[in-house]
């Protein structure tokens, strides 16, 4: 028997590749606002979206006096712009131009009384238009859109008990809108070699911040076009040990991308598993183990039995 088809539904990128990149602009519309509004955080974890019961959210932002959420709803297909004072604005999800929405958007926050001003162009995306100018993304399939929010609630819940077995530093499960992933890092504590930038419109110092340490990474991407055109769940090490490349990780299907540096799981491995929640954990367990043992982590230190609702930690 496959996985639970609702908890983990089909999501071939091909069919809402068009959508998905409409998406993924709106969503980096959202979050650079959230960038402009709230200070700093390590690794540039003050810019990421969550996942929510109905969508993504960017959590509150202080505002003066007042705090703003906004929140991406994918069951009633709405953007919802919410004040501590009780005001708010909604903009319907639908087919529209990344220019609309970002006027849209823009419109809201002004008949809101909060004032930001975000950088228009698109981070970590080649040959990208700014956000007032683009008509060419204008997709929005609502169908698409909902199940791969679904996707993302099955993977943080999996992430998120993975997160349990670590006593190091280790990020929140977090939605990066630059490149539009679900993910949650783990570091040995040690620092890291200077990263080389090159990303395309992120700053050089915003790379090297994010990857000042050594990091053991996971996460799951719906696809883009390249070497991987299809949702799949992922793994790296920064910086890569000796022979992980060659490590031998779990399951039978997950495999090593030169192209990208990372191992690689694809989605439908996990979506016609017996058991897609064990299948998934056991890529993030394996590779995680194949990075800090080649690394020579601190594991003893830095690792623990996996967490138990309402059952303390024995120390």
């Amino acid at each position: 028997m496959a996985a639970d088809p609702d908890r983990w539904p089909e999501l071939p990128y091909a069919a809402w590749a068009d959508t998905a990149a409409t998406l993924q602009l709106w969503t980096q519309i959202v979050g650079k606002i959230r960038l402009a509004l709230t200070p700093w955080l390590n690794h540039s974890w003050h810019v990421a979206l969550y996942v929510s019961a109905r969508g993504l959210t960017t959590s509150l932002m202080p505002y003066g006096a007042r705090s703003l959420q906004i929140d991406f709803d994918f069951i009633g297909h709405e953007l919802w712009l919410r004040l501590s004072d009780g005001q708010f604005r909604q903009l319907a999800l639908k087919p529209m131009s990344v220019a609309e929405f970002y006027a849209g958007v823009m419109t809201a926050l002004n008949e809101l009384g909060v004032a930001v001003t975000i950088r228009t162009m698109p981070c970590e995306i080649a040959g990208c238009i700014a956000f007032d100018r683009d008509t060419v993304h204008a997709s929005y399939d609502a169908d698409a859109a909902q199940r791969f929010w679904r996707v993302l609630l099955a993977a943080h819940a999996v992430m998120a008990h993975f997160r349990t077995s670590f006593l190091g530093k280790s990020s929140p499960v977090h939605f990066f809108w630059g490149s539009f992933d679900l993910a949650v890092t783990r570091f040995s504590g040690r620092r890291a070699p200077r990263h080389p930038g090159g990303v395309p419109h992120l700053p050089n110092a915003v790379a090297r911040e994010a990857y000042s340490h050594e990091v053991s990474s996971a996460g799951f991407w719906p696809g883009s076009p390249g070497p991987v055109d299809y949702p799949a769940f992922y793994s790296y090490a920064y910086p890569a040990p000796e022979g992980f490349a060659a490590a031998k990780v779990k399951p039978g299907a997950a495999f090593f991308s030169k192209e990208l540096g990372e191992f690689i799981l694809p989605y439908d491995a996990v979506r016609t598993a017996r058991d897609g929640d064990a299948t998934l954990m056991e890529f993030l367990q394996s590779t995680h183990e194949a990075a800090a043992e080649l690394a020579q982590w601190d594991r003893k230190a830095l690792e623990c039995p996996i967490g138990k609702p309402g059952t303390v930690r024995l120390l």
